[in-house]
């Protein structure tokens, strides 16, 4: 059965959680002490940094490799780079037709592992992660989303932003699978990384999704994230809502001979061993042995106390 909007969906996401209180406000309590805006804004880049970039704090309970590393995904080998770096012409700048974009323009991973979204305020890279930051607050419940402290989405609709990617279920499986990862690495219980994934799935895991509100000032929107025609298709599929029927053709690759990887992006031994699993040890992460260089800050420790207590 399909979620018909975000009270729903989030309620299913945050069923799991102590009662009256949701996902981003339990954790947020549990590591950082104090539920404010600050505090919550603060475990949201955390959470997503981690997505990206994989572990970069110490202790953690399990290895996060990140989605700009390769791995793999029910047998299926993922990189999904190429959609990040520029490489592919799969983002959506005027709706005809994927441009070729760097999201990495602005330090790569260097600020991300000083808790910060990138080196400036006026690069792609600070746009698509301030956005990862208060969209995941907005889907994970934050009390203070919107508030002083917490600022609002202010980006597009999941299925304008992908509309060009082609993402197939791999790939959406592998950035599912990352960010309950980084969640559990935190100390985020299994039921609940459980509920939220399951909830991401319904939202934007299915093909030719009808529109739903995710972002209520945004009234309804498109969400379809997976939209390659491996995708399942939605129970309720309506493809004539999206550009070309739903029908996405695969991204060609971008003609930047001269390209190069930003400073600091997560490359070979930068990153941890792919891994879908959620067992093992961690490795020594990228983060840990850059953390005096980079300062990573009094805030890292502090999580690193609530870790550890």
């Amino acid at each position: 059965m399909r979620f018909s909007s975000s009270i729903a969906l989030m309620g299913a996401a945050t069923g799991a959680v102590a009662q009256n209180m949701s996902v981003c406000d339990k954790y947020t309590t549990a590591l950082l002490k104090e539920n404010n805006s600050t505090n919550q804004l603060t475990l949201l880049t955390l959470l997503v940094n981690t997505v990206v970039i994989g572990n970069y704090t110490q202790p953690n309970k399990n290895a996060v490799p990140g989605i700009l590393a390769k791995g793999t995904y029910k047998g299926e080998e993922v990189n999904l780079l190429p959609y990040f770096d520029g490489t592919l012409m799969s983002s959506n700048r005027g709706g005809k037709s994927g441009v070729s974009i760097n999201f990495l323009d602005d330090g790569g991973a260097a600020p991300l592992m000083m808790n910060m979204p990138s080196k400036t305020t006026t690069s792609n890279q600070y746009f698509l992660l301030t956005h990862l930051y208060q969209f995941f607050g907005k889907l994970l419940g934050c009390s203070t989303y919107g508030q002083m402290g917490f600022p609002a989405y202010t980006g597009h609709d999941m299925g304008s932003t992908h509309a060009f990617m082609d993402l197939d279920p791999s790939e959406f499986g592998y950035f599912v699978t990352q960010v309950g990862l980084a969640a559990t690495s935190f100390g985020v219980s299994t039921e609940d990384v459980t509920a939220v994934a399951t909830a991401l799935q319904k939202l934007f895991g299915y093909r030719c999704s009808p529109p739903a509100t995710v972002i209520p000032e945004m009234g309804p929107t498109l969400n379809s994230i997976c939209q390659n025609d491996k995708c399942p298709l939605d129970p309720m599929a309506l493809c004539s809502a999206y550009p070309n029927n739903g029908v996405v053709m695969e991204p060609m690759m971008a003609n930047n001979t001269n390209m190069t990887m930003p400073s600091g992006t997560p490359t070979g031994p930068m990153m941890p061993g792919a891994s879908s699993t959620m067992a093992g040890a961690p490795p020594q992460s990228t983060g840990a042995a850059m953390k005096e260089s980079v300062g990573v800050g009094a805030v890292i420790g502090a999580v690193a106390l609530a870790l550890a207590l």
